[in-house]
């Protein structure tokens, strides 16, 4: 199994696409209501977590137009229209939202044509960056099943100058594959954490290609004994379990792009501060004997 290294990271930095991104960038999934629904509690502290990250020096913002939905994207326009140069937005596609909150898919070519002319709008852009398109086989985790017919629809509207770049989310090894014969691929979004490693050879993998692999949930699906052994680690640095969970992620593999979310200033500072944490071999070797568990059952 492979664990994170004891050497820093190579880099700080990462392309993404045509873009070079610092590898500690931001989720916007939480600045909309409970379960990414609805209107945020404090729409002026939403603003201010998305200006603040910027200002700290966050160059890649992960989102999604049903996050909200549509209000997500609304809150970053508002918060960073114009946008910095170096701001890269990554959005996502394939899921739809029903009245009461639930996640369904949204495969058709309408759909996804749908998708990207609303991220577009709400956004305030003329192309997007990066689209993810996020399978929805496997509802909760991946699942097998073709990605040939949405990523096709996606490849198209990239040829119309409505995308720029695509990527994968919630996609097993033989997706990606079958991705990779369709169209290019700028990165990986999957689960993926100290204690949930399915995706160990596929880092791996992409890691030796260049392509980013940007992991969700990093603290999400532990038993009690994992959450223990990290707070133990936590405590032994003066850090938090998420900056233990985020520093281990970036020394895991130099192509690890985090993305964590938050709807909190305070939390927002911490996750940042985990750039500079460098775990000492000790703390490596404690994270690396968590038994690993199931992929989280979680939304991104």
């Amino acid at each position: 199994m492979s664990t994170a290294s004891s050497a820093p990271s190579s880099a700080r930095r990462h392309a993404l696409g045509t873009r070079t991104v610092d590898r500690l960038g931001y989720g916007a999934m939480q600045l909309a209501g409970r379960g990414a629904f609805g209107p945020p509690e404090d729409k002026n502290t939403a603003l201010a977590v998305l200006r603040e990250a910027v200002a700290s020096g966050v160059d890649h913002i992960d989102t999604s137009d049903f996050y909200g939905p549509h209000i997500t994207n609304q809150l970053i326009r508002e918060a960073l229209h114009p946008y910095p140069g170096n701001l890269v937005l990554v959005t996502k596609i394939s899921a739809r939202r029903g009245p009461d909150g639930a996640w369904l898919p949204a495969f058709s070519p309408e759909e996804l044509t749908q998708a990207v002319h609303d991220n577009l709008r709400n956004l305030q852009l003329e192309q997007l960056e990066v689209v993810n398109l996020r399978s929805m086989h496997g509802m909760l985790a991946p699942g097998e099943g073709s990605i040939e017919a949405p990523l096709t629809v996606l490849a198209e509207l990239q040829q119309k100058g409505l995308i720029r770049h695509i990527g994968l989310s919630n996609v097993t090894q033989t997706q990606l594959e079958e991705g990779r014969r369709i169209c290019e691929i700028v990165c990986v979004q999957n689960a993926y954490n100290v204690a949930s490693r399915a995706d160990d050879a596929l880092i791996d993998e992409l890691a030796r290609d260049g392509v980013p692999y940007v992991p969700f949930f990093p603290l999400g699906g532990l038993s009690p004994l994992q959450s223990e052994a990290l707070s133990e680690v936590a405590q032994s640095l003066g850090a938090t379990p998420m900056q233990v969970a985020l520093a281990w992620l970036l020394q895991r593999s130099p192509n690890i792009l985090l993305i964590p979310g938050t709807s909190s200033l305070t939390h927002l500072r911490e996750n940042l501060a985990a750039a500079a944490l460098q775990l000492p071999p000790e703390a490596l070797r404690t994270l690396d004997s968590i038994p690993p568990s199931a992929p989280p059952q979680h939304h991104s």
